[in-house]
């Protein structure tokens, strides 16, 4: 049995020991990442099996993952022996697979959609994520907050969200705000979309660009546009696979702004700590060049999409994990007035482009 001096003693040397981690507070045991990983990683599993039944193809195991992780975290709590894995998985599990995202892009796919087409495609992104950061200022949106929700709308959803958020590092309640808004809008947008196709007199091309260029996740995008017919759905995608090619430069660009303090009353983060460039993303842009050389056979390639798709819901539950059903709630509804007026903005801005091209 041990005496009380002996107790204070072992305490102090544990105090003084601290356990070693890596860069970004990361722990080096396994064991302590095993349990987070698992739990994550079981709720990623999930989000991939509801996706599969019936009346639920249209939500992504992205959006299930996070939904389940909230559901869990607030429902019955996260165990702090899982704490260092869901940090694991918001952070390196994140990386790799965005990186791993690049295998699914090429620029023979941008140039399939022609110079008119990525035109309307760059415009109503950059022209969409200001809009966005200028009516979050209108409405008092905390900019790390309208900037999350400016990039998921602009570029692809829920995977643009908590790329962004590598740099702009909101809290985990900004990014499950900015996850829903994508969430909801996109859904709104594949639902109506198909119906207003003839009322707009919008032939399958028109539709195509149209839906690809303005709808949030690349899921919501093909559900909508093959109502149309195949020439629609096709097109569709591939101008949404050009809008997640241009994640690389809207993130890096986030990044130098954190860094120099645009936007932020000229408040660099170099006060606290200098923000990171975001290495993965060079990852990114070399994946993408890597399968635009046609180097890794079509099976393996075939193998990587799903591996990428588990990894980012696996991400998505751990974000889920750490947020606060509470704190989100605080958020109140002007984001969500956000995330509406973005998705107008994306819809007619996007919309205007087509019909010009079109004409």
């Amino acid at each position: 049995m041990a005496l009380p001096s002996d107790t204070a003693a072992a305490q102090a040397a544990g105090e003084a020991s601290p356990q070693r981690s890596l860069p970004g507070g990361m722990p080096t045991h396994l064991g302590q990442i095993v349990p987070g990983l698992v739990l994550a990683a079981a709720i990623a599993g999930v989000g991939f099996a509801l996706n599969r039944l019936p009346h639920m193809a249209a939500l992504s195991p992205l959006i299930l993952s996070i939904i389940l992780g909230m559901a869990v975290h607030n429902g019955i709590g996260t165990p702090a022996r899982c704490r260092p894995g869901v940090k694991f998985a918001l952070r390196r599990v994140l990386r790799v697979a965005i990186v791993l995202l690049g295998l699914q892009l090429t620029i023979g796919q941008v140039l399939a959609v022609g110079g008119a087409g990525l035109a309307v495609v760059v415009t109503s992104l950059a022209a969409t994520f200001f809009f966005t950061l200028w009516l979050g200022r209108r409405l008092g949106v905390d900019l790390k907050l309208a900037e999350l929700i400016a990039a998921g709308t602009s570029i692809c959803g829920a995977s643009a969200v908590i790329a962004a958020n590598t740099v702009t590092e909101g809290s985990d309640e900004d990014v499950a705000y900015a996850v829903a808004c994508v969430t909801v809008f996109g859904s709104v947008a594949m639902l109506l979309y198909p119906a207003l196709s003839g009322l707009l007199h919008l032939d399958p091309r028109a539709f195509g660009l149209w839906a690809g260029a303005s709808i949030h996740e690349i899921a919501q995008v093909v559900a909508a546009a093959f109502q149309d017919g195949k020439e629609a759905g096709e097109l569709a995608t591939i101008a949404k696979l050009s809008r997640v090619m241009l994640l690389a430069p809207v993130v890096i660009l986030l990044g130098i702004a954190a860094r120099r303090g645009w936007g932020r009353g000229g408040e660099s983060r170099q006060t606290k700590a200098a923000a990171p460039f975001p290495w993965f993303v060079i990852g990114f842009v070399v994946m993408i060049g890597f399968n635009s050389l046609d180097l890794l056979p079509h099976a393996q390639r075939a193998m990587v999409a799903p591996v990428t798709t588990f990894l980012l819901s696996v991400a998505l539950a751990a974000m889920g994990l750490e947020t606060d059903m509470r704190k989100l709630k605080a958020e109140g509804l002007r984001p969500l007035l956000l995330g509406a007026g973005a998705w107008l903005f994306i819809a007619c801005f996007s919309l205007t482009l087509v019909k010009l091209i079109d004409a």
